[in-house]
């Protein structure tokens, strides 16, 4: 029998460490799909197939960030249920979200393969690397089915208390993957192609198992077609959570494919240099993602629970394990910057590039774990539309231009636009903290009791 964690109750610091862990290597590991890629294609098939799996890859994440965010809505909306102990609305959202994640799926599937070409062409893809880009976006374009059904099997889990299945699954599909990529990149020097092969054939598998063995536990959705339906109380409920997350997501990689492009305008090499240190930053930034999603899965059960308090000293203890953790990793970069991109590339040209760039760039690492921990919180009470609008003014008003006037008074050095990064974080704290201290981040946005209320008052108007 599956069995979820009760996160409302118990010793906080406790709980929040075993469930952060897990989530914080299962982040290490999913991350090890693109950094392998980056590194294997960089060390057998060199710079342009590196910049194609870095522009490509950028445009499958604008994508992948949709289904994230509705994700993550509903994995608030599962934890709030499971606070508040209401199995029959727990199985609505699971079949409600996975019957419009089906639906979405197809719809950008068609069209990444129509619109590939003037997409690639709009960011700027050097030419050099232009095939490379355009073969990686149509194959992981291809997967996208089964990269949102493994997401949204994730987020249902971890909603649930549980962040450990994830885990093993996704490590799974991790070996598979640098299997294949040694086999299609390495073996058979198919370059990105070969590297998009790869990954949606890893996260395909993982999905497949990670199905079965809910099955077999006797998980609470039961996965037959008769509960594939979408009702519309929950898809309101998951939508009114989940768009705002999914914007949120969709802008923050639309500002950094702002700043791809900007670069791709350098040449090649420079395209490649940012997009090894963007791999770097998807390693960095793990600690702080996980213990942010930690935070908002305990905060959300505990909100469902009527635990506020509960939920604020939750945030304030993982707000310090990731400062810790992040501030590590600002230490190390800022020491080892060669070392760390020779990994990706020894091209000398590269490296050089790459160093003022990512000293930059890891300015950020100081101000993202409080950013990340207070979006925890709002997100787990239920305030997506606040952290939304935080991130919009911060990656579209202070780090788009931020970029491009660095890039400019600079001239056209990498270092100014690594700087928008951290410039818009900054931002971003001191909005949060506003918010914060207003105490508004209190106040509950979804109540199912009203919404079924309506519900049944508006059926009722149509058959009088």
């Amino acid at each position: 029998m599956y069995k979820y964690n009760n996160l409302s109750d118990g010793n906080v610091v406790r709980q929040l460490i075993t469930f952060a862990f897990p989530f914080i290597i299962s982040n290490i590991i999913q991350t090890l799909y693109s950094v392998v890629d980056m590194v294997i294609v960089g060390q057998f098939c060199g710079t342009n197939s590196m910049s194609g799996v870095n522009i490509g890859g950028q445009v499958t994440n604008l994508v992948m960030n949709v289904a994230v965010g509705l994700c993550a809505g509903a994995t608030i909306l599962i934890a709030q249920s499971v606070g508040a102990g209401k199995t029959k609305q727990l199985q609505e959202i699971i079949g409600t979200l996975f019957t419009s994640l089906c639906i979405v799926s197809v719809v950008m599937t068609g069209l990444i393969l129509v619109f590939a070409d003037p997409i690639l062409k709009l960011i700027n893809t050097p030419a050099e690397a232009f095939s490379e880009a355009r073969s990686f976006l149509i194959v992981t374009a291809l997967g996208i089915l089964f990269i949102f059904g493994y997401n949204a099997l994730s987020a249902i889990m971890r909603g649930m208390g549980d962040s450990k299945s994830p885990l093993y699954f996704v490590t799974i599909s991790c070996v598979i993957n640098i299997i294949l990529d040694f086999i299609l990149v390495g073996g058979l020097r198919l370059g990105a192609k070969g590297a998009g092969i790869a990954t949606v054939i890893s996260q395909g598998i993982s999905l497949l198992l990670c199905v079965v063995y809910l099955i077999k536990r006797k998980f609470v959705f039961d996965f037959k077609l008769s509960s594939f339906a979408i009702r519309k109380i929950q898809l309101k409920a998951i939508l009114k959570i989940g768009i705002p997350m999914s914007v949120q997501n969709f802008i923050t990689n639309l500002s950094f494919l702002f700043m791809t492009a900007l670069v791709n305008s350098i040449g090649v090499t420079a395209s490649a240099a940012v997009g090894a240190v963007g791999k770097f930053n998807g390693f960095a930034i793990l600690p702080a993602i996980a213990m942010s999603a930690a935070i908002s899965t305990m905060c959300a059960q505990n909100f469902g629970a009527g635990k506020v308090d509960r939920a604020k000293k939750t945030w304030l203890y993982g707000m310090g394990i990731s400062c810790i953790m992040s501030y590590m990793i600002f230490i190390l970069t800022v020491m080892f910057p060669r070392e760390i991109l020779s990994i990706f590339s020894k091209d000398e040209n590269l490296i050089r590039m790459g160093i003022p760039y990512m000293k930059a760039y890891s300015l950020d690492y100081l101000l993202i774990p409080i950013t990340f921990s207070m979006n925890g919180l709002f997100n787990g009470a239920g305030h997506t539309g606040f952290t939304l609008i935080n991130n919009m003014l911060s990656g579209i008003i202070v780090r788009i231009p931020t970029a491009y006037l660095l890039y400019i008074l600079l001239n056209k050095e990498l270092f100014g636009v690594g700087l928008a990064a951290p410039a818009a974080q900054l931002s971003a704290v001191i909005i949060s903290l506003c918010f914060f201290l207003s105490g508004k981040w209190k106040r509950r946005t979804i109540s199912f009791e009203e919404e079924e209320k309506e519900d049944c008052l508006e059926n009722q108007i149509e058959v009088g």
